[in-house]
């Protein structure tokens, strides 16, 4: 993996996020994520975020009700979640992150002014700063339909195979993904890429 990959997908969700090892392959943060969230949460300050066991919550987000919070959690400044969306599994959070109703995440990190519109799935993935995902678009992390679980990135002619069975995508920054699209697991999408409404991403189309 390119030593500097994280810094051109997202260079703005490392400043926000200065706790993130740039220098890694972006899906060791997910695998690493619960931890970095605990020392992340003993560093912040009470009295500008609310503080509950292994959930962190900035006074300035918006949390409707019938939102489900598991964590651990960071959700950020001017963070807005939206009625029955659900989070779990180690996420966080930047500023003015947009969840809406009927979403879900689990395990990953969202980069700020990022909006998931309304009944998306992310699982297993890294979406930088101003990534737009429209209506019922879906982040799958997982080959329900193969015998061979394993999950390979493709990048510069090059291929890695994860030590995971479970891993959506990397979303670079400004990226824009259309209304009931799906990124199939093991998807790169470099900044501003577009992905068109019900399209399918898939990278790795040999099946067995």
């Amino acid at each position: 993996m390119p030593s500097n990959l994280a810094a051109e997908l997202f260079p703005d969700l490392l400043t926000h996020f200065p706790w993130l090892e740039g220098g890694q392959p972006p899906w060791l943060w997910l695998n690493r994520l619960p931890d970095s969230l605990s020392r992340v949460h003993a560093a912040l300050d009470p009295a500008e975020w609310t503080l509950d066991c292994d959930i962190a919550i900035h006074h300035s987000a918006m949390i409707e009700a019938g939102a489900i919070l598991k964590g651990p959690l960071l959700i950020g400044p001017g963070c807005r979640i939206a009625a029955h969306a659900y989070l779990r599994g180690g996420v966080a959070l930047a500023n003015d992150v947009t969840v809406g109703p009927g979403c879900e995440l689990k395990t990953c990190v969202i980069g700020p002014y990022s909006r998931l519109a309304h009944f998306n799935f992310v699982g297993n993935a890294v979406l930088g700063a101003d990534v737009n995902m429209e209506a019922g678009s879906v982040i799958a992390n997982h080959w329900n339909e193969r015998r061979d679980k394993t999950i390979t990135v493709r990048c510069r002619q090059q291929a890695w195979t994860l030590p995971t069975q479970k891993f959506g995508a990397l979303v670079g920054d400004h990226s824009r993904i259309g209304a009931n699209a799906v990124l199939s697991p093991g998807t790169l999408l470099p900044p501003h890429a577009v992905v068109a409404r019900l399209a399918l991403v898939e990278q790795d189309p040999i099946l067995d």
